[in-house]
């Protein structure tokens, strides 16, 4: 399953948004790393089901959405200089090891320092926060590479080839090959047989890009000054109130409202039961929407997920005639893989064994059988067929 991480600086609403995005317990306080050990949960990408049009009855999917898993963790908070070991230091940076792409959350209202105190909004540029993470974890990559590079450049004998697979090595944690080091040496017309140490910045800066794509999200929206919003929206900021998701999620599960997460709007459930407070507490998050086009956490993981990894969704199913499992159970798995992924790839998420044993495959939509390398579309639904039993 896929792993995002929530990472920042204390105090900007990383919790918040993790709760909001999970409903798991987390603390959430005013004050810099409420959050020491990181929360684990799990929360969902949303997407139009694959049965629509096909005249089935589908229980796996809420009005036509289809809601699929993806590991979520909120990680401590880091300040300036946390690879040098300021503030929690690199227990935050190790902690982002196993995450696929990184919601970087960032108080959009400026009314946090560089170091999360409370400073009241519009007296931090947000602006200053938006590089700062990608810096953090850029010297944290170089930290580990100056560990290596003296053996690196010894064993090599001078040869560029060996310091490309050499650095691959040391990074292999991070899906870094030798061609994508060649690559990014090229492009930055690095020298690696005669390159010190200092020089290899720019190189490990494009390998947390590579490895660690991150996508900013300016939360605390409904707190944002008009001036910010528009600074930061300049900067492809995407923005949210993770106060009001939660607030939202909340109701739903108090039968309040109806309201499915990515909504750009709720619908009052019953509003002669609301008192004269939640009337106006729902009114506010209303207008939040209107402006954000929604509260902003579901569009945030969305944008990760299929823009940022460029994934699609794909249902494997036994019977390709009624769209089904053995069981008769319609659209039972939704897997979430990078586009250009085939058959063989889906046959192997499925099960080990049944890649190992891949035949063929059929598209249950045109009851046609497909190549091994046949490259899958988002909503496509497979029948794989294997030696495996």
């Amino acid at each position: 399953m896929l792993t995002l991480a929530l990472a920042g600086k204390p105090n900007c609403g990383k919790s918040t948004f993790f709760k909001a995005a999970t409903m798991a317990h987390a603390e959430i306080a005013n004050y810099p790393f409420t959050t020491i050990n990181p929360n684990f949960g799990v929360a969902y990408v949303r997407t139009k089901c694959a049965c629509a049009g096909l005249n089935v009855t589908c229980t796996h999917c809420t009005d036509g959405n289809r809601f699929v898993a993806v590991n979520l963790i909120d990680v401590a908070g880091l300040v300036p200089d946390a690879h040098k070991g300021k503030g929690l230091g690199n227990q935050f940076l190790d902690n982002l090891r196993q995450a696929n792409a990184i919601l970087h959350v960032i108080d959009a209202s400026g009314g946090t320092d560089s170091e999360g105190n409370p400073v009241g909004a519009g007296n931090h540029d947000p602006e200053v926060d938006v590089t700062f993470l990608h810096t953090e974890m850029t010297m944290w990559v170089h930290g580990i590479l100056d560990k290596h590079w003296s053996r690196i450049s010894r064993q090599s004998q001078g040869k560029g080839n060996a310091i490309e697979q050499g650095i691959a090595d040391v990074f292999v944690g991070l899906g870094i090959t030798m061609e994508d080091v060649r690559d990014v040496s090229l492009a930055l017309k690095l020298d690696l047989v005669h390159a010190e140490i200092a020089d290899l910045i720019p190189l490990c800066a494009e390998i947390v890009k590579i490895s660690k794509p991150m996508l900013v999200v300016g939360n605390k929206f409904d707190e944002t000054p008009e001036a910010l919003r528009t600074k930061l929206a300049a900067q492809n900021v995407a923005f949210a109130s993770a106060a009001s998701e939660l607030a939202l999620r909340n109701a739903v599960a108090a039968n309040v409202i109806q309201y499915l997460p990515g909504d750009e709007q709720f619908r009052i459930a019953n509003e002669a039961t609301l008192s004269p407070a939640q009337k106006a507490g729902l009114a506010k998050i209303a207008e939040v929407m209107k402006q954000c086009k929604g509260t902003g956490v579901q569009q945030a993981i969305n944008r990760a997920v299929f823009e940022l990894l460029d994934m699609i969704v794909v249902y494997p199913v036994e019977d390709e005639n009624h769209y089904c499992n053995k069981q008769g159970d319609v659209l039972p798995d939704a897997f979430l893989m990078r586009r250009g992924s085939t058959p063989h790839d889906l046959a192997y998420q499925v099960h080990t064994d049944i890649g190992k044993g891949f035949l063929y495959a059929v598209d249950a939509r045109t009851k046609m059988r497909i190549k091994e390398n046949h490259e899958l579309k988002d909503g496509d639904i497979i029948k794989i067929v294997s030696a495996a039993k």
